[in-house]
């Protein structure tokens, strides 16, 4: 993660003032990096957000978490097994660390030295067929054999089989809720059987039980920890087809594998290679592809300077100018500053107060629209 904080190793006090931060309203992964960036510090931007917020317009004082609260999250998380890492941090799979929505701290478990290893993501409909099941078990397998690690989502069919095909070798699995809340609750047993040789991650909180929405903001990180991601079977609107999109965002490698035309869970893979996916009939297509990539030194981004705090703040006159100049079609930051006409700490400052107050969205690409 770029930020101005970003070390090999947190001390304790900055993991708290990091969980603190995330876990505040209002303030995901992109957040807290312009927050860090902009103030210096998680602890010194804790100081700002009452502030911020009431500055952005909001309804009512917003919540911070409390360092009690973050103490006693460590402490849930400690008892079974979970510590909170950061980029860049032993165990924090690197691949991660390079998306623009990296989790500012991650809960991870198992045998850690597995996240550290190149990985292949396999997804696919929770409803599989027997000859999917059979694929998916083959390939994930093979591709263990090679080298990779295997990663999925715990889910029914694909995701299952992938895993259990991959537990000698290693597995991981990227949950939706809290490592405590297994989804779906008949897997507890092979995600502990997984720990043993694989891994769990979360960038959610002990007790968090998944809802709808979180399984989608899961699928990033899916993507996000692989050099590739395979589709086996997914009809239309699914699951698996989200992965697939954000990966191509990520700039992952996306690998579909062919269907019957006749079998729905198979027309969104076959959508996906008339998209130009990688067609994908056994391992060595994804081995042969991933190659170039896996050659290719990868470097967790550093230090950057450390941004002094803004010398003042923006006036009434500017508030309203970038206010203005935004709207619900997202817009580059670059393009704000230039057509506001101030200092990019101004344009920062507001959007920190619109985001905080929960009238402002980040997209990928650095570009930032209302709410």
């Amino acid at each position: 993660m770029n930020t101005s904080e970003h070390t090999t190793h947190l001390t304790d006090e900055q993991r708290i003032d990091w969980l603190r931060l995330i876990r505040s309203d209002n303030v995901g992964p992109r957040t807290f990096r312009s927050l860090v960036n902009h103030f210096g510090s998680a602890r010194a931007a804790l100081a700002r957000l009452p502030d911020l917020a009431r500055r952005g317009g909001a309804a009512r004082s917003m919540r911070i978490c409390s360092e009690d609260e973050a103490r006693a999250e460590i402490d849930a998380g400690r008892a079974i097994g979970v510590r909170l890492v950061a980029p860049g941090e032993q165990g924090y799979p690197p691949r991660l660390a390079l998306i623009d929505d990296a989790p500012p701290l991650l809960g991870v478990r198992g045998a850690t030295e597995a996240l550290m290893r190149p990985m292949i993501a396999i997804v696919g409909s929770r409803n599989a067929s027997g000859a999917g099941l059979k694929f998916t078990e083959r390939l994930s397998r093979d591709l263990a054999d090679a080298g990779f690690v295997i990663a999925s989502g715990l889910a029914r069919g694909i995701d299952q089989a992938a895993h259990r095909a991959a537990l000698d070798s290693g597995t991981v699995a990227v949950l939706a809720g809290g490592h405590d809340r297994v989804y779906p609750p008949e897997h507890e047993d092979l995600l502990q059987a997984m720990l043993q040789s694989g891994a769990a991650i979360s960038e959610m909180p002990p007790g968090h039980l998944p809802r709808a929405r979180d399984f989608p903001r899961r699928n990033r990180l899916i993507s996000g920890v692989a050099v590739g991601v395979v589709v086996v079977e997914a009809a239309h609107r699914s699951g698996s087809l989200i992965t697939a999109r954000i990966a191509a965002e990520q700039g992952r490698e996306v690998f579909a594998v062919p269907g019957s035309p006749l079998d729905p869970r198979a027309m969104g893979t076959n959508d996906l290679l008339k998209q130009g996916a990688t067609l994908v009939t056994e391992a060595a297509d994804v081995i042969h592809a991933v190659a170039p990539i896996m050659e290719r030194p990868l470097e967790i981004p550093g230090r950057e300077p450390e941004h002094a705090p803004p010398d003042r703040e923006p006036d009434a006159g500017e508030r309203a100018r970038i206010i203005n100049l935004l709207g619900p079609s997202p817009v580059g930051l670059d393009d704000l500053i230039r057509m506001a006409g101030t200092s990019p700490a101004v344009v920062r400052t507001v959007l920190l107060e619109l985001e905080l107050a929960g009238k402002l969205e980040r997209h990928g690409g650095g570009l930032v629209s209302l709410l």
